[in-house]
């Protein structure tokens, strides 16, 4: 390795990879010298993303899946909702990485090193990288790696903290039994005792899906816990069928208040890292698609792409502090609160209040499905600051 780069990306993920995509299509970056440095290979196929958009982005060859059409199920509620003028999408992690890594060993500016950092840092000239036995210099760093456990640091300032949490299989029946045109996209006819708690069907054919159980609690489960659940839910959903387990992903995402840093100097922080997973759902690829963008864009313009929260970004976190509050606090579940605002808001609404591109009329509405009397006091906590009472 040399000893100085351009750019250093630390975390070969989504966010760090999105990255580096955006970086190879743009001629800007074609006679930088790039790194990127992660402690895993990424040969594997560890994790599946699905996400809606309006248009067509730079992964779209790679959407192993789309649908125009999604169900949502609850006990007292289902419907079939048509996305327009969003479709919903999958990709999977090896697909996203095969991509990435081939098209970049095309390129003679981009290097790899496969060693865990242990640190990153600004300095007045630029950033510091700290590898085991190397520290390496960049003009700027791209950071996606949590040196602290996200539930480590929420503790240390932030009221509300929540894993999501889910386990998934992809199976393969013998006979048809999916219907390929419509994925479920919550099923709350589950257990719901543990906490917020669905399943997820994403039917890639007719024999075929994902099948994923997801929870939003403060603690993990035993494995056995996800499994039992898959297996009972595939029973009670499908009956007695015949199916073999093709592929097993296991993941947990922080849902939490705590304001994560978006760097300092000439480190830019990405990813669950640098906040880009919205507090009250989990949800990340579109937030880390935006900031990729928007990083890209800074730096050809050779502006400084570590900003302060706009309005918008600042009206979205307290709504989603809100959402935390009520649920940490089990002043309501969480089956109520997404079945009240699906059975009462156009899909198309609800799906923009979720990508934090919704107008304040939508927001009105929104927040006119739930209950006042719980959301309102919450609410009023959030914008006064007002501490949780921590047990």
């Amino acid at each position: 390795m040399k000893p100085h780069y351009d750019y250093i990306i630390t975390g070969a993920g989504l966010a760090g990879l999105s990255l580096l995509m955006r970086m190879m299509q743009h001629p800007f970056f074609d006679t930088a010298q790039i790194l990127v440095i992660d402690a895993a290979q990424k040969n594997t196929n560890d994790r599946t993303w699905c996400f809606w958009e309006k248009e067509p982005d730079i992964f779209e060859p790679i959407v192993c899946k789309k649908w125009e059409q999604v169900s949502f199920i609850a006990p007292s509620y289902k419907s079939e909702l048509n996305l327009s003028p969003f479709v919903y999408k999958m990709i999977r992690g090896i697909d996203l990485y095969t991509t990435v890594l081939a098209l970049a060993a095309n390129k003679t500016n981009i290097s790899f090193c496969t060693e865990p950092v242990l640190s990153v840092q600004s300095t007045q000239t630029g950033a510091t990288v700290e590898l085991n036995n190397q520290k390496l210099t960049a003009t700027k760093v791209f950071n996606s790696i949590l040196f602290e456990p996200a539930n480590v640091l929420a503790q240390k300032s932030a009221d509300y903290f929540l894993w999501q949490h889910f386990k998934g299989y992809e199976i393969k029946t013998e006979t048809p039994v999916f219907n390929d045109a419509v994925a479920t996209l919550m099923d709350f006819t589950v257990d719901q005792s543990n906490g917020t708690t669905f399943m997820y069907v994403m039917p890639t054919s007719t024999t075929t899906a994902l099948v994923e159980y997801t929870l939003f609690t403060e603690n993990l489960l035993a494995d056995s816990a996800y499994n039992d659940a898959i297996y009972a839910y595939i029973q009670k959903t499908y009956g007695n069928i015949k199916y073999t387990i093709t592929h097993q992903e296991f993941g947990k995402i922080p849902m939490t208040n705590f304001t994560f840093s978006s760097g300092a100097g000439n480190v830019i922080n990405m990813g669950v890292a640098g906040g880009q997973v919205k507090g009250s759902s989990g949800y990340a690829f579109h937030f880390i698609q935006e900031k990729t963008k928007t990083v890209i864009a800074d730096v050809v313009a050779g502006t400084n792409p570590l900003r302060t929260p706009n309005f918008s970004q600042k009206k979205f976190g307290l709504y989603d502090a809100v959402l935390l509050r009520v649920l940490q606090d089990k002043k309501l579940d969480g089956a109520t609160i997404f079945t009240q605002i699906f059975s009462k808001n156009p899909p198309d609404r609800v799906f923009r209040f979720l990508n934090n591109e919704s107008s304040l009329i939508d927001d009105l509405h929104i927040m006119s499905s739930v209950p006042t009397r719980i959301f309102l006091p919450a609410a009023l906590y959030a914008l006064l600051g007002v501490k949780r009472r921590r047990a």
